[in-house]
């Protein structure tokens, strides 16, 4: 995909898909090393007792490389901006998607926070997308329709500025926003993040998505780590460099 296809949908759609930005080997060890986590065996659907393995950061080799190959520091400065955003040495927050009887609890619609302010349990986000620079989902296994793939309503980014305008600079907690971000995004079309062990999404931070079931016969390995900003985000620069994080919260502020 060149520069100007892969800005173009990103303003468009909210997010891009980025095939193979992963080495093989590299989104290999990644797995092997969750399946360790996991305390599983992959071939032992036995031992997959709960629909949902949540792990946290980890900071191994192949997760301090896998978001650093060269495609993807281009697509930040593409998206972001050069110097704009803070180089990642780890990934954090898998929720590994097993097949199973039970259905998980987590499959609501929302965008990420990215702060809590004091005495609040629920991560908060503002207009300006404080402390996130964009969304990434890793994919670590093949996904299929049926293996839980993240469901994200397309061009959602630009319905959520306005909502979280009202709360200024404080913002609110994703906790709050759901319920309006789910009606105020239920026209957009529907995608799967489907794709293949190395593949890559790049998601606008009010992406709104949500996860589901898994119905298929395989596990779901993913990581939905931020990328963080090196400098805040601005809505009114003087020079009007924008980046088009900022161009397409400006176009969600002025939308009809």
């Amino acid at each position: 995909m060149d520069d100007t296809t892969l800005v173009s949908r990103f303003l468009r759609d909210g997010f891009v898909k980025l095939d193979g930005a992963v080495a093989p080997r590299v989104a290999a060890d990644c797995a092997r090393l969750l399946w360790r986590e996991t305390g599983c065996a992959p071939d032992d659907p036995a031992t997959w007792t709960r629909p949902v393995h949540w792990v946290a950061g980890m900071a191994q080799g192949p997760f301090a490389a896998a978001p650093n190959s060269p495609y993807l520091h281009h697509a930040y400065d593409l998206l972001v901006g050069a110097g704009r955003w803070e180089p990642r040495y780890s990934l954090g927050t898998f929720p590994l998607r097993f097949p199973h009887e039970e259905e998980p609890d987590d499959a609501g619609w929302h965008i990420e926070g990215s702060y809590l302010p004091d005495g609040e349990s629920w991560y908060f986000t503002n207009v300006r997308s404080r402390g996130r620079a964009l969304l990434m989902l890793f994919l670590f296994s093949e996904v299929g329709e049926r293996d839980a793939p993240t469901r994200i309503r397309v061009g959602s980014h630009l319905d959520v500025p306005k909502v979280l305008e009202r709360y200024g600079e404080d913002g609110a907690s994703g906790l709050a926003l759901a319920p309006e971000l789910e009606a105020v995004s239920a026209h957009r079309p529907l995608a799967l993040a489907t794709g293949s062990p190395g593949d890559v999404f790049l998601c606008h931070p009010f992406l709104v998505h949500a996860a589901q079931p898994h119905h298929g016969v395989r596990p779901r390995f993913l990581a939905q780590p931020p990328l963080l900003p090196a400098v805040p985000y601005e809505l009114d620069r003087a020079d009007g460099a924008y980046s088009p994080v900022e161009i397409a919260i400006r176009q969600g502020l002025v939308q009809t």
